[in-house]
């Protein structure tokens, strides 16, 4: 499995929620093209980024963020939160953003993602945050009808690079990744999934590689990372 080290952007600084509550962050830099290279330094070989002013906004926010960390790094950078217009996406690919990610949209706008995918083949994912198995949106502030497995369902014949799967209750807790929550969108979809929401150090790594490293493409981390919980290395050593 690939390792995500994610870098969450709010008013241009680097941060972590609590259970995606923007009242609830803490701020852990304020450089944030230093810290994508800080990761990218430290052998990973991939980045997850989101503009989290953006997701709650609805449109690009942390733009002058995210184009100094693509300025910053060479390994590939997968970035969400905003993108709602393909005039938003097609900027961002220019930009050299190697996939981005839709969430909202992909609930609200589903035709968007599958134009989205059709003319940028392999480097669309789609981000399916859930609170209780049902798909949450606008930034985890609303909450739809739709089960995670239902979405990811609906786009498995699209064409869509990835799933990036966050169990909302898990994220930024430190309290393990939903295994079983996470396993069941997997198996039900051949479209590669990345695990999110909840590692908290090694031992959570591990558990998630023994239940399922065959059945996923990575998983993102976070907050453990930046509190020292999980070495870097150490969690590289882990997946590898």
């Amino acid at each position: 499995m690939l390792l995500f080290p994610a870098i969450d952007l709010k008013d241009g600084a680097v941060v972590r929620l609590r259970r995606g509550d923007m009242a609830d962050a803490t701020r852990y830099g304020t450089d944030p093209a230093a810290q994508a290279s800080a990761w990218q330094l430290a052998g990973c070989q991939w980045l997850h980024v989101v503009d989290l002013n953006g997701a709650f906004a609805g449109r690009p926010v942390n733009e002058a963020a995210v184009t100094a960390i693509l300025a910053a790094v060479t390994i590939p950078v997968q970035l969400g939160g905003g993108l709602r217009t393909l005039a938003d996406i097609e900027h961002w690919l220019a930009a050299g953003v190697a996939r981005v990610i839709l969430g909202s949209a992909a609930v609200k706008n589903p035709a968007l993602v599958r134009d989205a995918a059709r003319a940028h083949p392999g480097r669309i994912a789609i981000g399916i945050d859930a609170r209780d198995g049902r798909v949450a949106t606008e930034g985890w502030a609303e909450t739809s009808t739709l089960t995670a497995i239902d979405l990811a369902k609906a786009f498995e014949q699209h064409g869509v690079a990835a799933i990036i799967y966050t169990d909302i209750a898990r994220d930024g807790m430190l309290a393990g990744v939903n295994i079983e929550a996470t396993l069941a969108l997997a198996n039900h979809v051949r479209t590669p999934v990345i695990a999110s929401g909840g590692i908290g150090g090694a031992a959570d790594l591990r558990a998630l590689c023994r239940a399922a490293a065959d059945r996923l493409e990575g998983v993102i981390v976070g907050r453990a990372l930046y509190d020292g919980a999980l070495n870097i290395a150490t969690a590289l050593a882990i997946l590898q």
